[in-house]
């Protein structure tokens, strides 16, 4: 058996016109990524609209999340997490300018 070491850090990609998403691990019912941002935003006027639920930590950076309904993002910072349920409507307000924001989101049923 082979097991590695990696660290969530390593080769966080340089900016791109879209947020880098690397599948860490699947199984049944849940998938665990790594998104690195680099001052992104949701488009416009999009929703996410999940039929999963979503535990997502903020581990480097700063980001913004809209809720449908709310009247101004909730601001994450590094070290912040929470848990997004299915069918919660929410969108990325913004991400951090001046370094890469790198989020780890557990998806699960």
């Amino acid at each position: 058996m082979t097991i590695e070491v990696r660290n969530i850090f390593a080769l966080v990609p340089p900016a791109a016109a879209h947020e880098q998403l690397t599948t860490l691990l699947t199984a049944p019912n849940m998938r665990l990524e790594r998104i690195v941002s680099h001052a992104h935003a949701s488009p416009e006027g999009f929703w996410y609209d999940q039929e999963w639920a979503e535990w997502v930590i903020v581990l480097k950076g700063s980001a913004g999340l809209l809720f449908e309904g709310e009247s101004a993002p909730r601001v994450l910072q590094a070290g912040d997490y929470f848990d997004i349920p299915a069918h919660a409507r929410h969108r990325v307000a913004w991400t951090d300018e001046t370094e890469p924001t790198v989020w780890l989101a557990l998806h699960y049923r």
